[in-house]
């Protein structure tokens, strides 16, 4: 996974072993844990990246196209496709611009909002999402193999769930109000 010679040693540790000499003992865990998170996802996104360079995606181009394959019709408001990928509305306009750019999504007013406005999966981008997913799914297998062992995936999975409810990522399922109006992905997003 890494693109250069393993270091070592693991200076995350180290930096443990500093944050403990120096008296700083209860944060010296946490400090571990929250770089060892951040370099994780350094790690993951370079292999994502390099994954779709042949595609000419980055993986945030990628995770548009990607929310937008699995709705009904290809397509969802932009304020919406914001929200659901958790992104300032400015990084999902750039997003967009650069997918538009390439023809892989469209804009399209709505009729009833003149401020809202779909974005679209052309046909070109569908088949680009669903050769990058192909490759990150089965050739490149970044998905399949992340890495972590197998028994590690669901207990990351869960540590990270919890402390993303807990720092208010989401409504944990037995906090959130009745969601049964609430579109589902595969529902018109209109």
């Amino acid at each position: 996974m890494p693109q250069h010679e393993p270091l070592p040693r693991d200076p995350i540790a180290d930096a443990r072993r500093n944050w403990e000499r120096e008296g700083w003992t209860q944060a010296a865990g946490p400090m571990a844990a929250v770089a060892s998170i951040m370099r994780a996802q350094q790690l993951l996104l370079a292999q994502a990246d390099r994954i779709l360079r042949p595609f000419k995606l980055t993986f945030s181009r990628y995770e548009v196209l990607a929310l937008l394959s699995f709705t009904r019709e290809h397509r969802m408001l932009m304020k919406k496709a914001s929200a659901l990928l958790q992104v300032h509305p400015t990084s999902i306009t750039n997003a967009v611009d650069r997918l538009e750019h390439a023809g892989l999504v469209r804009r399209e007013p709505v009729s009833s909002d003149r401020r809202a406005v779909n974005v679209v999966l052309t046909p070109e981008g569908l088949d680009v999402v669903a050769r990058a997913t192909r490759a990150l799914n089965e050739e490149e297998e970044l998905f399949l193999a992340t890495g972590f062992e197998e028994q590690e995936v669901e207990a990351v999975v869960a540590a990270l769930s919890g402390f993303r409810a807990r720092s208010g990522d989401f409504a944990p399922p037995g906090d959130r109000p009745d969601t049964a109006h609430e579109n589902h992905p595969r529902e018109p997003s209109r």
